[in-house]
């Protein structure tokens, strides 16, 4: 809730990433409070009240992905929304004439789209969803530690790079 908060303010696509990990990690607990407060609210460290507030926020997630059907997968439609409107600002600044710098950013990882889109099957996928979908999987596969190549890496940090430009125009 705390780092959620600060996220949204600072940077949207970080905020994001953080909440689809959010939304992976209460599916990894199984939707069980119990194991949420005791693997992931223990980390937190705060007063009972902040405590109390976060465990409240964390059963809302739960609330709303239940009644919203993504237990098994998928996002919450309020990231689901952002992910359209950062979708569309992305549309207007690829048009926008005085907007050079977005439009070689993005040009330089559009191969890259093309190609995470054809290896996932599913080209109708926006391209800045695919965008985060790759930096999102790139975080879980540092997370496990497996190997990632020198290219994947580079096109990572491409990505990134427009993601960030993407944010601090939002």
């Amino acid at each position: 809730m705390i780092i959620a908060q600060q996220k949204k303010k600072e940077n949207i696509v970080e905020y994001l990433i953080y909440m689809w990990q959010v939304e992976d990690l209460i599916r990894a607990c199984r939707f069980n409070m119990d194991e949420i407060e005791a693997r992931l609210l223990s980390a937190y460290n705060q007063p009972e009240p902040v405590q109390q507030k976060i465990s409240h926020w964390y059963q809302k997630l739960i609330d709303r992905m239940k009644e919203e059907g993504i237990t098994e997968k998928g996002h919450l439609q309020q990231h689901e929304q952002i992910v359209a409107e950062l979708n569309e600002l992305h549309d207007r600044l690829l048009h926008a004439p005085d907007e050079n710098i977005y439009g070689s950013l993005f040009y330089k990882v559009l191969p890259a789209i093309v190609q995470l889109r054809t290896q996932a099957g599913d080209i109708r996928t926006s391209e800045i969803e695919t965008c985060l979908t790759a930096v999102y999987g790139y975080f879980l596969l540092k997370l496990q530690g497996k190997e990632i190549s020198r290219e994947t890496t580079e096109s990572i940090k491409d990505i990134s790079r427009l993601l960030a430009f993407l944010a601090a125009k939002w």
